[in-house]
């Protein structure tokens, strides 16, 4: 909690930069103004400021609904503002660029057709306009800089600044922390109930899945076990966990460019077309398959959404995750204390990709829309996201109840021990109730990364890399794979092991190339055909369906268009991203 003083001294802040706005523009014409800006003539705290709801478009939520608990106090305390979060799954976005409104606070998932298609459309708001970002984004400007400039030279035109990206940092290798993006984990436990057998391809995972299977046939709740259980919710031009390539260090796409129709490695100069027969996305399927066929994977994986796979790995009704931050939705204390436990363990051929540090930002941007009620207001608290306090507040929680200072360092608490990562542990009232899961921030988007050094600390925001957290005792299944491994994260072992690929970072100073009109509605069914053979050649009865299908596939696709598409797009690779990372 900041003391009296601090939120005094903000406040303030607060209140003569809302009326010095107020005075400066008058009334607003509804386009890019700050129209509507507050006329308090007499605030003394920020809940005498007029209570103002901001509607988040977020790309990066399925969540809907007005934020709740502890983040929702918070914002509320400094800002007397409540955040009304609004998902864009389906035709949302569409939808909101046609009537021209896309609401107050817009997150993007990319940067993109639909972001600089809203920019052309004059859907978004010049920070420049009025002086806002001048005047309210000090922290912006100090920790993320060279991300503003590279908004204004991409997207601007040299002139204007339609908005941010997240994660801004600079360094050499790995910006994740001790557990790295991509896994694969499975149920620690059981492993080494079976003798922790080697692991040295993918395909060596199935008949240990299966032997756990047979260990653990029933969930916490009696439902019947999988290996897998995947969801079709965050699907593109293909079946997106179908795409294995992460793990051998490839990534979909070229990381810059939209360019779904190619598999490109990380650290060389090489690619894939996404369904070449040798691809990693075709090895994929074939993986998914021969899981079904062994009983291995969740019959809704095809139907089901990601809400719903979270609510089955929390009863423990599958044992492997393609993504480590999915394993704290089961390693609960409950399950912790058990003994049970999700845990990264790699296969031999293994080759992560992992994020470098970029300080431009990376795609996912933070931008206001053109009609934002109260812009200055917004701006401030874009801003505070940016500033030490609001980066620890996101990633920590609530200071002085799950973290807090001595001696100047920062250390977790004995209740952020049992919240952390995102448990269901109540959360006082004071702090605003709930439960501390239910009060993290839904907008699901952040600013600085984690791993950047928080200059009141001297250690970074990430809680895990604290000197206070790494003397922690760990809990009895962290214990046993530290044990196992030889190291103290996951981090440690894929690094000294050379099992990562660092992703380069590609800033050229102009917006990712747009796919023309004919390659665009070329890749379209292209991956409509894709993505529909794809989940039918998972599920396929048999080895012959399974390779009819695949045959079908290819002469769909590219009696559709798949070779030309394939083509622009690595074209378009070769001019930026590999021209600029040699």
């Amino acid at each position: 909690m900041f003391t009296k003083r601090k939120k005094w001294a903000f406040v303030m802040c607060v209140c003569s930069t809302v009326l010095a706005l107020s005075a400066c523009t008058g009334n607003g014409n509804g386009g890019n103004t700050t129209s509507g800006t507050s006329s308090v003539t007499d605030v003394s705290s920020a809940e005498q400021l007029p209570e103002l709801t901001i509607n988040v478009l977020s790309q990066l939520t399925s969540y809907a609904g007005p934020q709740e608990g502890w983040f929702a106090k918070v914002v509320k305390d400094k800002f007397n503002i409540k955040l009304n979060i609004q998902s864009s799954t389906g035709e949302v976005v569409a939808s909101r660029m046609a009537s021209g409104d896309l609401g107050d606070l817009v997150v993007w998932g990319n940067n993109s057709k639909e972001y600089t298609d809203a920019i052309k459309g004059g859907l978004l708001l010049d920070w420049n306009k009025d002086g806002l970002l001048e005047r309210f984004g000090n922290h912006m400007k100090e920790n993320a800089g060279q991300a503003i400039e590279a908004n204004r030279k991409q997207f601007g035109d040299g002139k204007h600044v339609y908005g941010i990206g997240h994660s801004v940092g600079s360094g050499e290798g790995s910006s994740e922390s001790n557990k790295l993006t991509f896994g694969p984990s499975i149920r620690w436990d059981l492993y080494e109930k079976l003798g922790s057998p080697k692991i040295t391809k993918m395909e060596d995972y199935l008949p240990l899945l299966k032997q756990m299977q047979e260990l653990e046939p029933k969930s916490d709740s009696g439902r019947k076990t999988y290996g897998f259980s995947l969801w079709s919710e965050w699907d593109g031009n293909s079946m997106n966990l179908g795409n294995i390539g992460a793990y051998y260090g490839y990534i979909n796409g070229d990381g810059f460019n939209p360019s779904d129709m190619i598999l490109t490695s990380v650290t060389e100069q090489k690619y894939q077309g996404l369904i070449d027969d040798s691809s990693y996305y075709m090895k994929g399927l074939a993986f998914y398959y021969k899981a079904n066929q062994m009983g291995l994977l969740d019959p809704d994986s095809v139907t089901q959404k990601f809400g719903d796979v979270s609510s089955k790995l929390k009863d423990g009704q599958f044992f492997f995750t393609p993504f480590t931050w999915m394993d704290d939705t089961y390693n609960t204390p409950n399950h912790l204390s058990a003994g049970k436990g999700l845990m990264p363990v790699p296969f031999s051929e293994e080759k992560a990709v992992t994020f470098g540090y970029t300080p431009y930002g990376g795609e996912r941007v933070w931008s206001i829309g053109a009609k934002a009620k109260e812009p200055a207001r917004i701006m401030m608290f874009l801003d505070w996201l940016y500033s030490p306090e609001g980066i620890m507040t996101v990633n920590n929680g609530p200071k002085g109840l799950a973290w807090d200072i001595k001696d100047g360092k920062a250390y977790v608490t004995d209740y952020g021990w049992g919240a952390f990562p995102s448990n269901e542990t109540p959360v006082p009232e004071e702090y605003g109730g709930g439960s501390f899961n239910s009060g993290m921030s839904k907008i699901n988007n952040t600013t600085i990364s984690s791993m950047m050094i928080n200059p009141e600390t001297g250690e970074p925001y990430n809680r895990e890399m604290w000197s206070s957290s790494l003397g922690h005792n760990p809990n009895q299944v962290e214990l046993s794979w530290r044990d196992a491994m030889g190291v103290s994260t996951q981090k440690e072992y894929y690094t000294n092991n050379n099992m990562v690929a660092i992703t380069k970072q590609t800033f050229t100073g102009e917006a990712p190339i747009q796919l023309p009109t004919d390659i665009q509605q070329k890749q379209n069914e292209v991956g409509k055909v894709i993505k529909e053979y794809s989940w039918k050649m998972v599920i396929a009865k048999n080895d012959t369906e399974f390779n009819k299908l695949k045959q079908q596939m290819m002469e769909k696709a590219k009696g559709l268009g798949y070779d030309e598409v394939v083509a622009w797009q690595m074209e378009q690779t070769k001019k930026t991203v590999w021209a600029h990372n040699p």
